[in-house]
């Protein structure tokens, strides 16, 4: 672990941080708008910040449009909980909620970047928690998945989402509802997340299922499809486990906390709750991977005994094809020794062996009866008639 300080650390991020990537004119809408009531048309320049809000007791206090005015406000409001909600925020914006909560720089450049795997860090008082959610898309029958990067403090949660899942305005409104829960700190928030995401998973397994489902009865429908089908699912499903995987890990390593940062009893069901959803969440992935191997090798052999059959059929004609060409052949030939007999002396020359022969007309019937009968014979004998 680096011991530079962080100031030092956070002005060495204001020098790397690389320009802001160009957003979409209305970033999706996954939280509840700024204000109920706001006209505001989102402009490319618009603010990352989807929502931010104080809370006291479990209740709202107020609600901000910008950074500043969040801050400002937490600042004169003691008690609170600040809950803010960006969806890919520029590093000017990271750098300025970093100074604010006082957020390590390493867990900041990991925030400005997508990609990285689920995981949870704590730097000091702050977590720091990577997620993957996922849904599942009827029409294409694809998994997107989405990433969320959350900072947990004493006195606010920050969440940084990059793609679009998960759909953080339920959760804030299920908190809101819930104003007991709520008022049990940031950790709260956090387990309402986790929950969220776990249960985003849901449908995930249920369409992968149906999908490999439809895969097996293609496989013994004999569609030709099927092997890029079960390969781009395949890749999906390592792509699902890769997200749900680590989240053991999490849950473990919160669990271990719960004594040390005195975690809420009520808290620490809800965690073991959602750990009981993760780990039959993955074990059912893994049987999806599982089953999609086998699916794989049994189409495998499957083609396998298709194209053995094939071949066996061409082999079957050849060889019946060969047995007419033999048949063929042999009355060729034996029909080919009289008529040489006949062509040849039915062209009359005057100088021509036994052409004034009292017997040469029988000795030629003759001659080419035992020419026919021999070649039959020898046909015969070699299974060729």
């Amino acid at each position: 672990m680096s011991t530079e300080p962080p100031g030092r650390r956070l002005r060495r991020l204001r020098g790397l941080r690389k320009p802001a990537k160009k957003r979409p004119a209305a970033p999706p809408a996954d939280e509840a708008t700024r204000r109920p009531d706001s006209n505001e048309q989102p402009t490319e320049t618009a603010s990352s910040v989807l929502h931010a809000a104080l809370y006291r007791e479990g209740r709202r206090v107020s609600t901000h449009d910008t950074l500043a005015d969040t801050f400002q406000q937490l600042r004169s409001t003691p008690d609170t909980l600040a809950w803010i909600g960006l969806h890919r925020p520029s590093s000017d914006e990271l750098v300025t909620l970093a100074s604010e909560f006082d957020l390590h720089p390493l867990a900041v450049e990991d925030a400005l970047e997508a990609h990285q795997r689920p995981k949870l860090e704590r730097y000091g008082e702050t977590l720091f928690v990577v997620l993957r959610a996922a849904r599942y898309l009827d029409d294409p029958e694809e998994v997107d998945f989405g990433e969320l990067h959350l900072f947990v403090g004493r006195d606010f949660v920050i969440t940084v989402r990059h793609g679009g899942a998960p759909d953080l305005s339920a959760v804030r409104r299920r908190m809101e509802e819930t104003p007991e829960l709520l008022k049990r700190g940031p950790e709260a928030v956090l387990y309402a997340i986790l929950d969220a995401v776990v249960d985003g998973y849901v449908p995930v397994v249920a369409g992968v299922q149906n999908d490999i489902d439809e895969i097996e009865t293609e496989v013994f429908g004999g569609d030709p499809r099927v092997s890029r089908r079960i390969y781009e699912l395949s890749r999906e499903v390592v792509e699902f486990q890769r997200a749900t995987r680590p989240l053991n890990g999490i849950l473990e390593s919160l669990t271990a906390g719960f004594e040390k940062y005195a975690i809420d009893a009520e808290l620490r069901r809800y965690l073991r709750d959602v750990a009981d959803h993760v780990l039959h969440t993955t074990e059912r992935v893994d049987g999806f991977r599982q089953a999609l191997q086998d699916i794989l090798t049994v189409n495998a052999t499957l083609v396998n005994q298709q194209q053995n059959a094939e071949m066996r059929a061409l082999a079957e004609a050849g060889f019946e094809q060969n047995e007419e060409i033999k048949k063929i052949s042999s009355w060729a030939a034996i029909l080919f020794a009289p008529t040489l007999v006949g062509t040849i002396y039915g062209m009359n020359f005057a100088h021509m062996p036994e052409l004034h022969w009292a017997f040469g007309y029988p000795f030629a019937i003759i001659l080419m009866a035992v020419v026919c009968t021999s070649l039959y014979v020898i046909f015969k004998r070699r299974d060729w008639l």
